[in-house]
């Protein structure tokens, strides 16, 4: 018997305006399980940052998130949720369309629900960015 596969629909009413890279609302129906991932910021398997390059950082960060969820058994497809924290606003608008290339390098045109939020610092003082998630994966 197949697993039943994990179905959004993404929920974007025009009174809102039309979203440019991410969904308002994601919904599903599909009894899946959930995975939390923790924040994750642009370090490698040594816990060493990997550049002081902001974009570097988000890619790295991203690339981590996405590691996480196909370890557990899921794809960036199914991920329903990402809160993005940035140390600097100005920098992420300022860079956005190389960040949209990483982005689009690690979940293709998929645009969860999404939050950035910018913080003072992260826990680590040289990261600039930190990105968690929510994804739905099948039973």
């Amino acid at each position: 018997m197949a697993e039943p596969q994990i179905t959004f629909d993404y929920i974007n009413p025009e009174s809102l305006g039309a979203p440019r890279g991410y969904s308002n609302g994601v919904l599903t129906s599909a009894a899946g399980r959930l995975l939390f991932v923790a924040g994750q910021i642009g370090w490698d398997e040594k816990q060493a940052i990997v550049s002081d390059d902001f974009v570097a950082q988000f890619d790295r960060a991203l690339a981590n998130v996405v590691t996480v969820v196909t370890e557990a058994g899921g794809s960036p497809q199914q991920i329903a949720r990402l809160v993005m924290y940035v140390t600097d606003k100005k920098e992420y608008r300022a860079r956005r369309e190389e960040i949209g290339r990483c982005y689009r390098e690690r979940l293709g045109k998929h645009f969860p629900a999404m939050a950035l939020v910018e913080v003072k610092s992260l826990l680590d003082d040289s990261a600039r960015v930190e990105i968690e998630a929510i994804a739905v994966l099948n039973p």
